[in-house]
């Protein structure tokens, strides 16, 4: 009995619809499940991108200022600035000031752990 084939623009396709109406039912119910999928959305994309990725990473080992940022990034102040706005609005950093000097870090563990786990998944293969 075929399940699937290739169709012609070497798409799979489906020839039996809820084969596995168990599997499909726990399924629907997880991604019912997820209210704030939006959100979570929001944040792979954050991580999706080279520039903010690279920030992320440059704040692993601790709490940098924009300048400090800008000299290790090689950019404007004002686009590493734009970066960290985007990225604090997606709580995954935070800022902290110190007189004049606004310092950056990871918001928190989950942020450290989703960049680690990141890396041990491209390293694997």
């Amino acid at each position: 009995m075929e399940i699937s084939k290739i169709n012609a623009e070497g798409d799979e396709t489906c020839e039996h619809l809820g084969l596995h109406p168990e599997a499909v039912a726990r399924a629907a119910q997880r991604v019912g499940a997820l209210a704030h999928i939006d959100a979570l959305a929001q944040l792979f994309a954050a991580f999706g991108d080279p520039t903010r990725l690279r920030i992320l990473t440059a704040l692993r080992d601790g709490d940098l200022c924009v300048c400090d940022l800008t000299a290790v990034l090689g950019m404007t102040a004002s686009a590493v600035s734009h970066q960290l706005r985007l990225l604090r609005n997606l709580r995954l950093v935070r800022s902290r000031k110190a007189g004049r000097v606004v310092y950056y870090r990871l918001d928190d563990e989950h942020v450290l752990n989703l960049l680690a786990q990141g890396e041990a998944h491209v390293q694997h293969y």
